[in-house]
């Protein structure tokens, strides 16, 4: 009996009649071709088999039935047929080329990018981080400066290089989704930002091993355990962490003791988890040498290591960071890259009303934070310290946006009046802060700074409108009538028309928004002298900024009823999402109208 071994998949199974001269055979030799030469027979069972190496060795070899599955006929006939898939060559072959397209274009990324650096932008990736293999690295340039655009430049030169896979980007809530989009629009790299969400439906329990291009948020990698857990699972090392706004993350060192906050225990694990760590701020040191070497050993703990001593800490780290200021930059011409910045702060006085309400709401919010200063609990304290501090801005920002939030925390502190004075008629005791105010110590207040936009508005109306220090349904009872007399106040300033800020605002739009041919009208108004005198034009475009939606709402209907023209003003706030977002910012660009 001949046992013949089962053919492997996809081999077709072949006979010894079917060896013919010039057929090219595999499983005569082992990894290699042989060209048939002749056959010879010897009876219906066995042949003579003489064939050509690809070396030109001309052997001989008796071949058996019990020889033939390991036998294979790769080509008929010729031994070039030119008959494969041309698609699925060319495809092998451009994948060949662009692995190896950075030895021949030595700034590959720029080429495959929609985006048009400037000099100090190449030199920053090309010169100074690249060749730093591995990569540690502080990159200090002044703010406008582009670092979002290096930092994409070097992420798609290491991944054209096969050096990077896995890419962390670290930074403030407020800035992730900017990073997502720039990632995406110019440099076609798809990142995710690290939600909640996505940790609980993590198909293998750690969203980090499954994502290898993650945005996170700093304040949520800094304040949640179970996230750095997660993040330091054996199979979640990283090629690349960036960290912008990096200077959140530094010690302080103060009379002699060191403080060591959440998140710069977070930049010291991130260091650990990676082998290249790029640091990014406009402002790496605040003026302390110590703070500053501090920061630096997140970067080399070797060389920063031990107790700062002044005039024997002294280190050259020109070779772990690099800083431009703006007046450096150029442009390839050799033009400078920034205008000269010419700012004016244009002065006006209260009126005797406004005065009057600015005083009283300014005691309003001293006596507060006094009374809160004697609250044992520190982060009660803290929390009512917050909401005063919102109201005295509010307070600066317009009438309008003093008068809503004073409005609104009388009538939550009224309903909550409400509620424990029936809860003491039935006989039940419960605390003047209701239960779901949240608490904010200093950290978290900071914390709350760096967030989104629309999380800071929700929590800041949630403790505007609640947070107290009253210790009592009497003292309770006495700041909400505090608050109805303020209220009051702001309310007759409104109607009355005598908001000398909008007032100095409506006349440079006076002047900016005057059509050209009335612009030698000596009647017209005209701003300052001490200002710059405005080119009149009716397709001016104007940027103003303002903290609080309730003063954005204000500024529309005052902006727009003085052009008569609603369409002529678009608005950006943190609420809005990113498809409306992106058509105001389109409009305001290539609309003549607005």
């Amino acid at each position: 009996m001949v046992l013949l071994a089962e053919p492997e998949k996809g081999r077709k199974l072949i006979s010894l009649e079917d060896l013919q001269p010039n057929a090219s055979v595999r499983g005569v030799l082992p990894d290699c071709l042989v060209a048939v030469v002749s056959v010879q027979w010897f009876g219906s069972e066995a042949l003579e088999l003489t064939y050509k190496t690809p070396t030109g060795k001309v052997a001989n070899e008796l071949l058996y039935r019990h020889d033939q599955p390991r036998l294979e006929i790769v080509e008929q006939g010729r031994p070039w047929s030119f008959d494969g898939d041309g698609s699925l060559f060319r495809l092998v072959s451009e994948a060949q080329r662009i692995r190896l397209a950075h030895l021949f274009d030595p700034v590959l990324a720029v080429h495959t990018s929609i985006v048009d650096p400037l000099p100090h932008q190449i030199t920053a990736v090309y010169e100074s981080m690249l060749p730093r293999q591995p990569l540690r690295f502080l990159l200090a340039d002044d703010p406008g400066a582009g670092k979002t655009i290096m930092a994409g430049l070097l992420i798609k030169e290491l991944i054209a290089r096969g050096d990077l896979q896995r890419c962390l980007i670290v930074c403030p809530g407020s800035l992730a989704e900017q990073w997502q989009d720039e990632l995406y629009q110019r440099f076609h790299l798809p990142f995710e930002i690290l939600t909640g969400d996505k940790l609980e439906a993590a198909r293998t329990g750690n969203w980090f091993q499954e994502t290898n291009l993650v945005i996170a948020r700093l304040d949520k990698l800094s304040r949640n355990e179970d996230v750095q857990q997660k993040l330091q699972a054996p199979d979640c090392r990283w090629d690349l962490v960036v960290c912008d706004e990096a200077h959140k993350m530094s010690a302080t060192v103060f009379s002699g003791e060191t403080k060591y906050t959440k998140r710069y225990r977070l930049g010291q694990l991130l260091s650990t988890l990676t082998r290249h760590f790029l640091l990014m701020t406009a402002t790496p040191h605040n003026g302390k040498e110590e703070d500053f070497q501090l920061f630096m050993a997140l970067l080399d703990g070797d060389r920063f290591e031990g107790r700062f001593r002044d005039g024997v800490h002294v280190a050259d780290v020109s070779d772990l960071m690099r800083r431009m200021v703006k007046e450096t930059l150029r442009k390839f011409d050799g033009t400078p890259l920034f205008p000269e910045r010419i700012a004016y702060t244009v002065p006006y006085k209260l009126s005797a009303a406004e005065a009057q309400l600015y005083k009283e709401v300014t005691d309003y919010v001293r006596e507060e934070f006094d009374r809160a200063e004697a609250v044992a609990n520190d982060k009660r304290a803290g929390t009512v310290g917050f909401a005063l501090t919102i109201l005295q801005r509010r307070l600066a920002s317009s009438p309008e946006a003093i008068l809503q939030s004073l409005r609104r925390r009388r009538e939550r502190l009224e309903s909550r009046h409400r509620e424990l004075d029936l809860m003491q008629r039935a006989g039940q005791v419960a605390p003047i802060v209701a239960a779901n105010v949240p608490a904010f110590d200093a950290e978290d207040v900071e914390d709350l700074e760096e967030a989104p936009d629309i999380e800071v508005e929700a929590a800041e109306a949630e403790i505007l409108d609640q947070a107290t220090a009253a210790r009592s349904i009497a003292e309770l009872k006495n700041e909400i009538a505090t608050l109805a007399r303020l209220e009051k106040l702001a309310l007759e300033i409104r109607r009355s028309g005598t908001d000398t800020k909008w007032r100095e605002l409506a006349s440079l739009l006076g002047v900016i928004f005057t059509p050209a041919s009335a612009s030698n009208d000596p009647q017209a108004t005209r701003p300052p002298a001490a200002l710059p005198q405005p080119t009149p034009s009716v397709h001016q475009k104007l940027v103003i900024f303002t903290e609080h939606r309730d003063t954005l709402n204000y500024l529309e209907t005052k902006i727009t009823t003085l052009l008569g023209r609603k369409e002529a003003v678009v608005m950006i706030h943190g609420g809005i999402g990113r498809e409306e977002r992106t058509k105001a910012q389109e409009s305001f660009k290539h609309d003549p109208d607005v």
